[in-house]
């Protein structure tokens, strides 16, 4: 009786347009009372303790360091590199919006954070260049999900604290999916560039042209590289690489570039402070409803009506990938990973798969949620950022989706893939 009250509390509220925060901190609550007055002292003690992770941290410096290098204009650079590499080709500039995806997300590590600062600057200059808005829409929403996928991702932080896996497993695992769902993306866009009658380049750069693009781009494209240097080669925690990383962005930022007013620094920690803020609510409120299903062991519940179905490991993956894909389509992402990552994770480890493979395939899972209806947040920023409707940017989306679902399958089936850097790095 308690989870059907659950329940219809959580989705109520959803369908009244309460934030997913609060749904689910008031779903929580109301499954502890209706547990008995005595539990309620669980709510407050599990909201704060939710948050009480140290590796917590380096979500925020993530962010802050994501928003200096956007505003001081540094991510210029990487853009104009990528177009100096890939540029040339027949819709060579949805090429390269993809590749300098892969450099943005080692800075951010946000999916968010990619599709605001591209739909900003590379949908205006395609659409300028011939592109349609909605083709150019969806081929930045294609590339965003890279960005919590290659690290430094916030979702593997979120995974990495709460089921006690190593981040820097979880980080260079991210590598060779991150840049796989790049290259099928971009096998996407040539297959269908001439049928699309996509704008062609001028042709291939010079060696100087590249050169100069690599000396324009060479601070910003550092500063992934080293990030993922200090943490994969053991140097810095994730959390003390994230604050590195803003003290980086701030001096190359305000000193080199010049680029940096106080009223911009005002800016960023106040845009820095929101999304932090949006974050943490969520983790903290799942923390609660985290707490009462764990009493009343529903994951074990879930579990054990799963492996009733089958003890095959592959169908009970297949199994997994379309409850997140689904629950994907009408949930906060975070939200999803924290509420759900206790309930499959120990169903992961009983079909013996590796904790850093099944975290990678859920996340690579939920990172496609961000750009399908009805509730992709990448979606809803690209059509807020660019004034395009959100059904136009869909219908030109659905090859990048099936093409990246593709991508899941072989990353979910194959775990020597996945593994492959962890091993290297002996992590």
């Amino acid at each position: 009786m308690g989870a059907l009250l659950v329940a219809i509390a959580f989705f109520g509220l959803m369908a009244l347009g309460m934030p997913v925060g609060f749904a689910i901190g008031v779903s929580g609550m109301i499954g502890i009372l209706d547990m008995g007055p005595r539990f309620m002292q669980m709510a407050p003690d599990r909201l704060f303790a939710g948050l009480d992770l140290f590796p917590f941290l380096a979500m925020p410096f993530f962010i802050l360091a994501g928003e200096i290098m956007n505003r001081s204009g540094i991510t210029q650079g990487l853009v104009k590199l990528a177009n100096a590499l890939v540029g040339w080709m027949r819709g060579g500039m949805a090429h390269s919006n993809m590749v300098a995806s892969v450099m943005f997300a080692g800075i951010t590590g946000s999916a968010t954070a990619d599709a605001a600062a591209f739909g900003n600057t590379m949908v205006p200059a395609m659409h300028k260049a011939g592109y349609s808005k909605s083709y150019a829409a969806a081929v930045t929403a294609a590339g965003s999900i890279i960005g919590p996928t290659i690290p430094p991702s916030t979702l593997a932080i979120i995974y990495g604290s709460i089921m006690g896996v190593s981040i820097a497993g979880l980080f260079a695992a991210g590598i060779l999916p991150g840049l796989l769902i790049c290259g099928i993306c971009m096998a996407v866009i040539a297959l269908t560039a001439r049928r699309k009658n996509l704008p062609k380049g001028e042709g291939r750069p010079s060696l100087r042209a590249v050169g100069q693009a690599l000396r324009e781009g060479f601070l910003a494209a550092l500063l992934p590289l080293f990030i993922l240097g200090a943490i994969l080669g053991g140097f810095a925690t994730p959390t003390e690489a994230a604050a590195i990383a803003v003290a980086y962005a701030l001096f190359v930022g305000g000193v080199i570039y010049r680029a940096l007013t106080w009223r911009d620094l005002y800016e960023i920690a106040v845009r820095t402070t929101r999304i932090t803020g949006v974050i943490f609510l969520i983790i903290a409120a799942a923390s609660i409803l985290g707490w009462w299903m764990t009493f009343n062991r529903i994951p074990q519940a879930i579990a054990e009506a799963m492996l009733a179905v089958s003890d095959n490991p592959n169908i009970i993956i297949g199994m997994i990938l379309i409850l997140l894909l689904v629950i994907g389509l009408v949930m906060d992402i975070n939200a999803t990973l924290i509420i759900l990552a206790p309930v499959l994770a120990p169903l992961t480890l009983q079909i013996g798969m590796d904790p850093v493979h099944a975290g990678i395939m859920i996340i690579l899972a939920l990172n496609i949620s961000l750009m399908t209806p009805p509730v992709g947040a990448c979606l809803f920023v690209l059509a807020s950022v660019t004034g395009e409707k959100v059904e136009a940017i869909t219908r030109e989306l659905w090859p990048f989706i099936l093409a990246e679902v593709a991508i899941l399958l072989v990353i979910a089936f194959w775990s020597d893939l996945t593994l492959f850097v962890p091993r290297l790095l002996g992590l």
